[in-house]
């Protein structure tokens, strides 16, 4: 994660239907400070009674398979060996998968990136988009491997799909959708720009390229329209989880959320304000789709540092998110459908 311009709280999805100001990006950073600290022993497991079939230990593994693969920045060799590793797990649900495979311009070079999207259709075409980004943050002088930032939120997001998958419960169609390249390759969020072809004047942001990119192809497939919701995962399966609601989201969404984590008794949702900005769910806002972000940033210390390792891990707190969002969908659903 490399957020963030802290902006105030509001109460309302951004609508913008214009796609040229989708493709720039608002600027401004407030990061926590970058520590160092001791490892402590990783939780792979919970004793905490279901709250649905989401296998926390099934979901820890699938970070810790990411952590193995080593740094997965956008276009390296090891952030293709975990796409290949994720479409394969994806397809062995039952799900229909592709990638989108598009090339960028960043600070450092021409890019290769692709979107993961597995899709489970329901008897409506409408669809909720549940993603999370997979890639992991581009350093020179350190080894990161972001257990947090993003393999939490890609680990849970791959268990959803398959208690999803197995079950069927949708009356929407659900995408899955693994963004590549939320992170910037320089080292602050807006540190660099990018020169855009169709608006020389307007720079294209160094970050949020895959859920950028998977937005402009939904309005470019005239598919913008089914999209009724954006439910997106980042940096949440901290041992010591808590989950303010992010500065830049949907209201309705959020109620729906945090009010389902706390009847599920899950004390880690939290009603204070989480200063978090853009994220890959910025994007979708942008184009007048209802998201949310589930992030803990601000008080989360191994934030883009080489400790952000395996073992600030916990499964419970995969399952607390991964419980919730199971949870409402069937919620969200019928918020979907009353506005209509």
């Amino acid at each position: 994660m490399t957020l963030r311009k802290i902006l105030k709280p509001v109460s309302q999805s951004i609508a913008f239907a214009s796609l040229a100001f989708f493709l720039a990006c608002p600027g401004g950073s407030n990061r926590p400070t970058e520590i160092n600290s001791a490892s402590s022993p990783a939780t792979p497991a919970t004793t905490e009674a279901p709250k649905s079939d989401f296998e926390a230990d099934r979901a820890f593994d699938y970070v810790k398979k990411q952590v193995e693969f080593g740094p997965r920045p956008p276009g390296s060799p090891e952030l293709e060996k975990t796409r290949a590793w994720i479409v394969d797990q994806l397809r062995s649900f039952g799900l229909n998968v592709t990638t989108d495979e598009f090339q960028v311009t960043t600070p450092v070079g021409e890019k290769k990136m692709a979107n993961i999207i597995a899709e489970l259709p329901g008897p409506s075409t409408d669809i909720i988009v549940i993603g999370s980004h997979y890639d992991t943050k581009f350093f020179k002088d350190i080894k990161f491997v972001g257990a947090n930032d993003a393999g939490s939120s890609t680990g849970t997001l791959m268990e959803i799909a398959r208690v999803l998958a197995a079950k069927k419960p949708n009356k929407l169609t659900y995408r899955f959708v693994f963004f590549d390249g939320e992170e910037a390759f320089c080292r602050e969020w807006d540190d660099c720009k990018n020169p855009n072809p169709a608006d020389p004047k307007e720079k294209l942001p160094d970050n949020t390229y895959g859920s950028r990119r998977y937005v402009s192809q939904l309005i470019a497939k005239q598919e913008k329209s089914r999209v009724k919701a954006m439910i997106l995962m980042d940096m949440m399966g901290s041992k010591d989880l808590s989950l303010g609601r992010a500065d830049l989201g949907s209201r309705g969404l959020q109620d729906i959320v945090w009010q389902t984590g706390k009847q599920l008794g899950y004390k880690q949702y939290i009603d204070s304000i989480e200063g978090v900005g853009d994220d890959d769910h910025s994007p979708f806002l942008k184009a007048g789709i209802d998201a949310l972000d589930i992030i803990q940033l601000s008080t989360y210390p191994y934030w883009h540092t080489r400790d952000d390792t395996l073992d600030k891990i916990s499964a419970k707190s995969l399952k607390v998110v991964g419980d919730t969002i199971i949870a409402s969908l069937p919620k969200i659903e019928e918020w979907v459908q009353s506005r209509q």
